[in-house]
């Protein structure tokens, strides 16, 4: 279930729930952080009690889960290796990923990821569900392949490839990426959530996901 936010509420969560709907994070759920879910809910056609419940949170974060007809046993976490606090887009990531190696590209079919996170926490589809990504070596073929925009620091005058890596996720992309998890864990229940890491001689996705998301 969706966590349940409503007027009175305080803490991280509706921290997340500010960040997200653009206004001041103060983790205080008071009248202008009410009338926002509520403007919100009147655009995407929701009922505007001001509630933040399982649908008004869906919706917010933008995902739009079906379930594979792959088999799928390993959900692997990934990063775009994209400095931190700098965007990218799933297009821009798929325009990389389909461009000929020849000039700097992967020469893929379609983006590599079957799920991106943006810094906002917004959730959105890459590679379609039923098709094997191309994410992780021969993991591909059964499993689903989700990415969080950032993973390395963000030191001016520093070149790209001296960059480290680090955990550079938002308030907003950690509970994002924690929900994405528990609807595809109701979807695929005896997938493995896994790190990229854990497959390669790589840091990726900067942080220990095996460790992180064990419980669930």
């Amino acid at each position: 279930m969706a966590i349940l936010l409503k007027k009175g509420s305080t803490g991280k969560d509706v921290k997340t729930l500010q960040t997200v709907l653009h206004l001041y994070p103060d983790g205080i759920f008071g009248k202008l952080t009410e009338e926002a879910v509520k403007e919100f809910q009147r655009s995407h056609g929701l009922v505007a009690d001001g509630i933040v419940g399982e649908k008004t949170w869906a919706k917010i974060v933008g995902s739009n889960v079906v379930k594979s007809k792959r088999m799928i046993n390993e959900i692997i976490v990934h990063c775009t290796a994209t400095p931190e606090g700098q965007d990218t887009t799933v297009e821009q990531i798929r325009k990389n990923h389909m461009a000929p190696v020849s000039k700097g590209g992967r020469g893929w079919s379609d983006i590599g990821y079957h799920y991106v996170i943006y810094r906002d926490g917004s959730i959105h589809n890459g590679r379609k569900v039923d098709v094997a990504g191309a994410h992780c070596t021969g993991h591909n073929s059964h499993s689903i392949g989700v990415c969080y925009v950032g993973g390395l620091e963000n030191r001016p005058g520093v070149a790209y490839a001296q960059l480290k890596p680090k955990d550079t996720r938002t308030e907003a992309q950690k509970a994002s990426l924690l929900k994405l998890l528990k609807d595809l864990k109701r979807l695929y229940p005896i997938a493995k959530i896994r790190g990229h890491r854990d497959f390669a001689n790589k840091a990726c996705p900067s942080f220990d996901a095996t460790r992180e998301y064990i419980t669930l």
